[in-house]
């Protein structure tokens, strides 16, 4: 083998390393795209192009991320699925929608598992939260905060909903888990999945007669041009989970992954809060746009989902549910 040049010449041997300093420099820097489906106006996507930006000037661009929003890298699930295959690096996706590969994620969207949000928040960030993440991890999945997606709510273009009996017949999307089915199911509904690129048109077009979001999203994504009523069910609490593969995380030097995490729960404790701040707001938006709003009877529908946490014990099992217990009291 022939000995390079610059070990030939000793005197030499500084400068030689010093030239090649940029070329391994570069070598490290790692590229990433961060795809969610919902649209520029959200608060995911606002606190994701913070949390890029913050990254890349404090790592001096050795980690770029580029956020693409409005399901441009694909679906939830496809995200999910370019995670765990790397065609994608990174993603903010609804913690349900992991259930597709670890049927554990859908402790947190169980219907009236929190009855205020800084609950979540505290099980989240504690226990249940490193249970969970664990969980990912063993699937290729790094989790790099939990976010929020916020109480859903019923809306639909028939009729108010105040109990569960009103619900009966709907046509209503729910997101593609057995658990969000079943719940409605129990509550006398005609559940169906889709993908939430295609609600606003399936609605438009009079396929569904109703969905379930939060405030949120039924303004970001225009549903008050195609629904009328608001029920204020706030039958499900979701986390927005902030997520990179495991083999890109593995990229990044340790010291690099210390400012991703920092910026991570940066931007997540001001992503929550801009969902606080928007609410009260938001529903006079929606006032303004000809929906009509209304309380229901929330015992009578934590009463009418009691089967569906009984149906689940087997699946999340005990450890799991005594660790979300311990948060609920």
């Amino acid at each position: 083998m022939r000995t390079p040049t610059c070990l030939l010449k000793g005197g030499m041997l500084a400068a030689c390393l010093t030239a090649f300093a940029p070329v391994a420099a570069l070598a490290d820097d790692v590229s990433i795209r961060l795809g969610h489906v919902l649209p520029e106006s959200h608060s995911w996507h606002i606190a994701t192009s913070g949390f890029a930006e913050e990254v890349a000037e404090r790592t001096d661009g050795r980690v770029a991320i580029e956020v693409f929003p409005s399901g441009q890298l694909g679906t939830e699930k496809e995200v999910i699925e370019g995670l765990q295959f790397g065609s994608v690096q990174a993603g903010l996706i609804g913690s349900g929608s992991f259930q597709g590969i670890e049927p554990r994620m859908g402790i947190i969207e169980m219907p009236y598992a929190w009855g205020a949000r800084e609950q979540a928040f505290a099980a989240l960030d504690g226990d249940l939260g490193v249970a969970l993440a664990d969980l990912l991890d063993g699937k290729g999945i790094k989790v790099l905060g939990w976010w929020e997606n916020g109480f859903r709510n019923i809306t639909n273009n028939v009729r108010p909903i105040e109990t569960p009996e009103d619900l009966a017949g709907l046509k209503i999307r729910v997101t593609p888990d057995k658990v969000r089915l079943a719940t409605f199911e129990g509550l006398g509904a005609e559940p169906a999945p889709l993908s939430f690129g295609e609600l606003y048109s399936a609605l438009q077009q009079g396929l569904f007669d109703a969905q379930e979001n939060p405030l949120s999203i039924i303004h970001s994504a225009s549903f008050f041009e195609v629904q009328k009523y608001v029920s204020l069910s706030e039958h499900i609490w979701g986390a927005a989970t902030l997520t990179m593969s495991n083999a890109t995380w593995n990229k990044i030097s340790p010291e690099d992954q210390e400012i991703v995490m920092d910026a991570a729960t940066t931007w997540g404790l001001k992503q929550r809060d801009m969902v606080a701040a928007a609410n009260d707001e938001l529903i006079a938006q929606l006032e303004e746009e000809g929906m009509a709003f209304n309380e229901v009877d929330k015992a009578a529908f934590i009463e009418a989902v009691e089967p569906i946490w009984e149906s689940q014990k087997d699946v999340y099992g005990e450890e799991l549910l005594t660790i979300l217990d311990q948060y609920r009291k």
